[in-house]
């Protein structure tokens, strides 16, 4: 066998061999061998060509074949696991082929990653998966070889069909007339000519990889006393290498201990004594984040691309190809933009290089389209007449990093840019509450919108009056439409124009166009690069308002658009003359709107560089992280609505140590915790009464209340065979997860095969194809679903192809009337993974408003507490079944005990504290739950005291005046800016004397409206959100029964829920006489 050979090429460059192994060996990782390649023999396929019956050439070992472990004699070789060999002490100089993670160096255990040249073993050391998995996925690499000394010999792995040697999509299948296995990529055909002459059976295709280590069969285990004996390091340090390793590819494990070579920022804060602080502390986490997004986006580099031409209808060139989604951490979004390379399009001519915009997306093809902008400098005309050989790049932009730092700076230095009042509140001062003086009408519903429910009535009536509100809008609680009534009545009071922002277009697109069904004049201002994206509001968007205006410089304006549009470019004096055109015609339908409508990113747009808005509202609040709200906020703002649901998904950061910090959590969030009591939206309009039942109990202490009857959320015409008179259930899958094709997502075959079959079901019933919503958490079963639809389905590919499949990310803030949920994940070691975010899980049940069904394996999912809360909630209701669809039956499957109770209360009144970052009460101060990070000491300091009392900066509620005092920054950060400097003369006014600051005590912590909770009135600083513990009935009724908890699992709870009462203010014996009932 010679060196790089692949494991069916072993004989010629084409020729194939096999390894002889029974069906119990594959699962009890028993000994294999070789077949006897010193006979000629007659096989049922052309290992060549596979083309037929042919004779194999006689295979003749030779003495490095010897070497490698080939019996020259036999010509086989036997391998036998079962034996158990006594392994050496470890020398004092390492292999080559040893673990770069472990130093485990048995050829038999160890694995050759391709790309990086080092060697990985296939033992757990370092983690719950094998070394040598945990670097593929790190490092985002796929193809491997074997050692020479190992059973297989010197192999590359790739599948026989294709050549493909991506490890995360190989697999295997036994052949049936011989004990033999074929190497194939999971996607193969099964109408292949070589798999069918074979009378290979696809459905019997298993992956090399289970529960994230190669298969024992293939690469060998270490034995007990080597993982013993082995380097044992951290996940943290194993991340730490996978990083150096980028940048050093030689760096050792021993140099992740020399000191200095990682500093953990500064976390970030419930309260900041000043706005230099708290730029100096988001500076450097957004630079973090940042730097990663940039580092991801520009490796996402796609060579030998095929693309296909067209021409747009502004007549400019189009490009289409191919671009999978390789990473679940990294989508390509309408408006990106992308670089497309050919390096030598004709012959002699230079490398060519095209920039283009994003224009659209197609999820089910994955194809992409770009509209390219006018010619680059130097550059020719696009080659259309070519079409492959082209690299596709990503050309990342920082933009929105910036206006987020540029933001902060003027947050400190700008006494303009909030009122005095926000400023406080903002930095967690003790602040005297204000209210406005405003005129309620007697009306508060909006013209052109449903009238308001009590709940969203009083939520609009107490916005109006104060400077600092949140709203917290539980799924289907008609957010969007109290939004925009909140927008009408605050734009109708006369005090300027109002700002919307949010942090996703979809939700700006949305609350535009139902603030624009008020009557008020609205302008969608959208970034320049997304201007020739189709919208659902494109009548309100700011280039088609300036385009349709009937004044003679519209007229002339586009006379030179289509000008430019035809040559391409204008002279430079007809450019001029467009751009000042352009920009006074912009200005005009600004100044002339009501209410101007942007993301928060897009409130820093040039466009409105001199406009002040005084009235703020920011829809999705919760999603946005921090300094992304302070783009909009700076822009003047006296009153602000943050309007959110801190119970549903927040913010999403890339980058891990970033999320440390805290950067994840919103200011929403962070209010919440310093007492700011948020006003709950109380009644549900989207779901049938029974879908609405878990998640109103566990996510919002009950207090969600359906405004919509049975009746009107029942379909006698679907005939779908509901376990019981309630629309839901909870479908056993039993088949096991695997990693997908990328190598950092993951799929299942088994569930994907049913929700086919569920999909064509409702479908066959009158259900339309747009009423079907596939909701999965992973990417890689997101493509696989798509794809087994498209394969699988009966009826027509059309059909499947307008069900929409996404992520649970996807689906925030809309709705479908069926919802089918693919849980994926299966396993013995990996857990749940981001699944058990109960914030991702309320957000996916509560989608659907006719029909819900959830796949999953209940013996993993229960392990996790929210997931057995719920999994018994389906087995209390007979809606927990497994089988065929046309004949389901009540599963017996049994529950595991999850590791903790989930703490519903809690989550629901302060979803930051029990399931995300909990912040430390003042900048600086050390976590108590985790200790100081390393390099955390002395961090956070030097900021001294000043600015005296926060009474003594009270505003009049409508004077306009911005009373506050600045501190000098750390001179030592290098984010920290420059502070105006002191007067001379000590005073009470801006930029008066200092002294030293005293905090404040801090107003009691109020549970939201409708909790039921107590406040806790605290000396000092509150530091958490009061919680009560208020459990669903048939979780009370599960505490009393044997199989659930034991008597001493009940101890641990009382204990446990006691312990937390107490931190929260709340009564001991409120606990005692909860649990003395059970």
């Amino acid at each position: 066998m010679q060196g790089g050979d692949s494991l069916f090429s072993q004989v010629g460059a084409s020729q194939a061999f096999d390894f002889q192994i029974t069906e119990s060996q594959l699962q009890s990782q028993v000994d294999f061998s070789f077949l006897d390649f010193n006979q000629t023999q007659e096989t049922a396929f052309d290992v060549g060509g596979l083309q037929g019956a042919s004779q194999v050439p006689t295979f003749q070992p030779t003495q490095g074949d010897a070497a490698l472990g080939l019996d020259v004699a036999l010509g086989e070789l036997a391998f036998h696991e079962n034996v158990e060999e006594a392994a050496p002490e470890q020398p004092s100089e390492l292999p080559e082929w040893a673990c770069a993670y472990c130093g485990i160096h048995n050829p038999a255990c160890v694995v050759k990653c391709l790309t990086t040249g080092k060697w990985f073993c296939n033992g757990r050391v370092t983690g719950t998966a094998a070394c040598i998995i945990t670097h593929l996925v790190k490092a985002k690499l796929k193809e491997v070889g074997l050692h020479k000394d190992s059973p297989l010999g010197e192999t590359v792995l790739e599948c026989y069909n294709s050549g493909s040697r991506n490890v995360f999509a190989l697999g295997f299948v036994p052949l049936k007339d011989e004990n033999t296995v074929v190497l194939l990529a999971r996607d193969t055909p099964a109408a292949a000519p070589g798999i069918k002459d074979l009378s290979i059976d696809m459905s019997q295709w298993q992956p090399l990889i289970e529960d994230r280590a190669f298969v024992a069969w293939l690469v060998k285990a270490p034995g007990e006393q080597e993982v013993l004996r082995a380097r044992h390091l951290s996940v943290h340090q194993v991340t730490r290498l996978e990083e150096v390793w980028r940048s050093n590819p030689t760096a050792s494990v021993e140099e992740l201990n020399q000191p200095g070579k990682e500093e953990e920022p500064c976390p970030v804060a419930l309260r900041y004594d000043d706005a230099y602080q708290y730029q100096n502390i988001f500076g450097p986490l957004i630079k973090l984040e940042a730097d990663y997004d940039k580092a991801m986006k520009e490796n996402q580099v796609r060579e030998n691309v095929t693309v296909h031409w067209g021409v747009g209808l502004n007549k400019k060139t189009v490009a289409r190809f191919y671009y999978p989604k390789d990473s679940a951490d990294m989508r390509l979004m309408i408006g990106d933009e992308l670089r497309l390379r050919h390096p030598c399009p004709r012959s002699g001519s230079p490398p060519w290089v095209g920039i283009g915009f994003v224009s659209r997306l197609d999820d089910g093809s994955e194809e992409v389209a770009i509209e390219l902008r006018g010619k680059e400098k130097g550059q020719g005309s696009a080659p259309t007449d070519m079409t492959t050989g082209f690299i596709v790049e990503y050309v990342w932009k920082g933009t929105s990093y910036e206006r987020m730092q540029k933001a902060m700076k003027a947050f400190a230095v700008d006494e303009t840019s909030v009122s005095g009042y926000l400023y406080h509140k903002i930095l967690g001062h003790a602040i005297e509450e204000q209210a406005l003086k405003v005129t309620i009408p007697k009306r508060l519903s909006a013209p052109g919108l449903p009238d308001l429910n009590h709940s969203q009535a009083d939520a609009v009536q107490r916005v109006l009056q104060q400077p600092l509100s949140l709203i917290q809008g539980p799924p289907g609680t008609g957010k969007t439409v109290t939004s925009a009534t909140i927008v009408y009545q605050l734009a109708k009071m006369g005090q300027g124009q109002v700002l919307v922002a949010a942090p996703s277009n979809i939700a700006v697109d949305h609350l535009a166009e139902r603030t624009s069904q008020t009557g008020l004049r609205v302008v969608r201002l959208q970034a320049r690069s997304r201007e020739a994206v189709a919208t659902t509001v494109e009548h309100l968007t700011l280039h088609y308002q300036v385009d349709h205006l009937d004044i003679p410089e519209a007229a002339e304006l586009r006379k030179l658009r289509l000008l430019k549009e035809e040559l391409g470019e204008l002279a430079a004096q007809d450019e001029r003359k467009y751009k000042a055109l352009k920009r006074n015609l912009e200005r005009e339908v600004l100044q002339a709107a009501d209410v101007v409508c942007c993301t928060c990113s897009g409130a820093g747009d040039s466009r409105l560089l001199n406009f002040r808005f005084r009235r703020l509202l920011i829809d999705e609040a919760t999603q946005a992280v921090e300094p992304e709200t302070m783009i909009p906020l700076v822009m003047g703002a006296k009153q602000l609505v943050l309007v959110g649901d801190h119970c549903q998904l927040g913010p999403v950061i890339l980058n891990k140590v970033a999320a440390r910090a805290g950067l994840q959590q919103s200011l929403f969030e962070r209010l919440m915790l310093l007492g700011v009591k948020p006003i709950r939206l109380a009644v549900q309009y989207r779901m049938h009464p029974a879908l609405s039942e878990f998640p109103s109990n566990t996510f919002y202490e009950g207090a969600l209340q359906n405004g919509i009857t049975v009746a009107e959320r029942t379909r006698t015409h679907v005939l779908f065979p509901w376990p019981s008179d309630k629309p839901c259930m909870f479908y056993v899958q039993l088949g096991s997860e695997e990693i997908s094709a990328s190598g950092t997502s993951y799929l299942n075959r088994t569930e994907a095969a049913s929700v086919e079959k569920i999909v064509t079901y409702l479908l066959k019933s009158g259900v339309g194809p747009t009423q079907i919503g596939i909701i999965t958490p992973y990417e890689g079963q997101r493509a696989h679903v798509v794809s087994a639809m498209a394969r699988s389905g009966p009826l027509r590919q059309a059909l499947y192809g307008e069900v929409e499949c996404a992520s649970v990310d996807s689906f925030q803030g809309r709705e479908k009337d069926y919802i089918i949920l693919s849980c994926v994940r299966s396993n013995e070691h990996q857990g749940i993974g981001f699944l058990s975010d109960p914030r991702r899980l309320n957000v996916a049940l509560t989608r659907a408003k006719y029909g819900l069904v959830v796949l999953g394996n209940p013996k993993v999912l229960s392990k996790q507490s929210i997931w057995n809360a719920l999994l018994y909630h389906f087995k209390e209701n007979a809606c927990l079944v497994e089988g065929p669809l046309t004949n389901l039956k009540q599963s017996m499957v049994q529950l595991q005990r999850p590791r903790r109770l989930f703490d519903s209360g809690s989550f629901g009144l302060g979803g930051a504290l029990s399931t995300r970052f909990r912040p430390v009460e003042k900048a600086g101060e050390r976590r108590d739950d985790d200790g100081p990070p390393p390099g955390f000491e002395g961090k956070g300091g030097g900021f001294g005291g000043s600015g005296g009392r926060a009474d003594r900066f009270k505003q009049q509620q409508e004077d306009g005046g911005y009373a506050y005092q600045r501190t000098l920054p750390s001179s030592s950060n290098p984010y920290s800016i420059p502070a105006p400097a002191p007067a001379a003369a000590a005073g009470s006014g801006r930029g008066g004397g200092r002294e030293a600051r005293q905090p404040a005590p801090a107003a009691a912590a109020v549970a939201p409206e409708g909790d039921g909770g107590s406040a806790a009135s605290q000396a000092g600083f509150a530091t958490q959100m009061p919680s009560q513990y208020a459990f669903t009935q048939s979780f009370t009724q599960r505490m009393s029964q044997d199989s659930f908890a034991a008597p001493s699992e009940l101890d641990f709870a009382k204990s446990q829920a006691a312990a937390a009462g107490t931190q929260s203010g709340l009564s001991q014996n409120v606990y005692d006489s909860y649990f003395q009932q059970q």
